[in-house]
């Protein structure tokens, strides 16, 4: 996946547990840690928002994009055209 979430990062910066977290931000403990983990497919901007108050950062501290060096980037072109 090309978006990388540093979420883990930026809790240990803060020193703030995935229960903590989970509470203040009113999501469920396991929905959270989907996110964590990379493994969700979409996020809120409500929760992006109540995540970066609460740990005092940037949406781009959280998230990440990385180029996939498996796409072709000619066939991309193509296909958004």
């Amino acid at each position: 996946m090309a978006i990388i979430i540093n979420l883990d990062v930026m809790m240990a910066k803060r020193k703030m547990s995935l229960n903590a977290l989970s509470e203040k931000v009113g999501i469920t403990l396991s929905n959270l840690s989907i996110l964590k983990q990379g493994k969700a497919r979409a996020i809120r901007f409500s929760t992006l928002e109540l995540i970066c108050k609460i740990l005092e950062c940037q949406p781009g501290d959280i998230l990440e994009y990385q180029s996939d060096k498996s796409i072709n980037e000619d066939n991309f072109e193509r296909e958004i055209t």
